[in-house]
């Protein structure tokens, strides 16, 4: 029983040791491409704080859309809004 667990995890070692060189592989590839680590973390950081802008537009729409009695799709023309946004 015992032999079984050391060989399972010697796959997950594997497993694990195969994704950081697939990691470390496209890190190369992106600093290739002119991207630096900082830049991507910039980017990131600036995603996350659109994803939060955005939820908190898409509740305050809801909320207004309860009150008025309507969908938030009714609103989305009022303030200039297409369906994908």
């Amino acid at each position: 029983m015992i032999d079984g667990g050391e060989d399972s995890l010697r796959l997950d070692i594997q497993k694990l040791k195969e994704k950081r060189d697939l990691l470390d592989k496209e890190i190369t590839q992106l600093i290739s491409e002119g991207y630096s680590v900082d830049e991507l973390e910039d980017h990131i950081s600036q995603l996350h704080e659109y994803n939060d802008i955005k939820d908190i537009g898409q509740m305050l729409l809801g909320k207004l859309a309860m009150i008025r009695g309507v969908t938030t799709k009714e609103l989305y023309p009022e303030f200039g809004l297409e369906m994908n946004d």
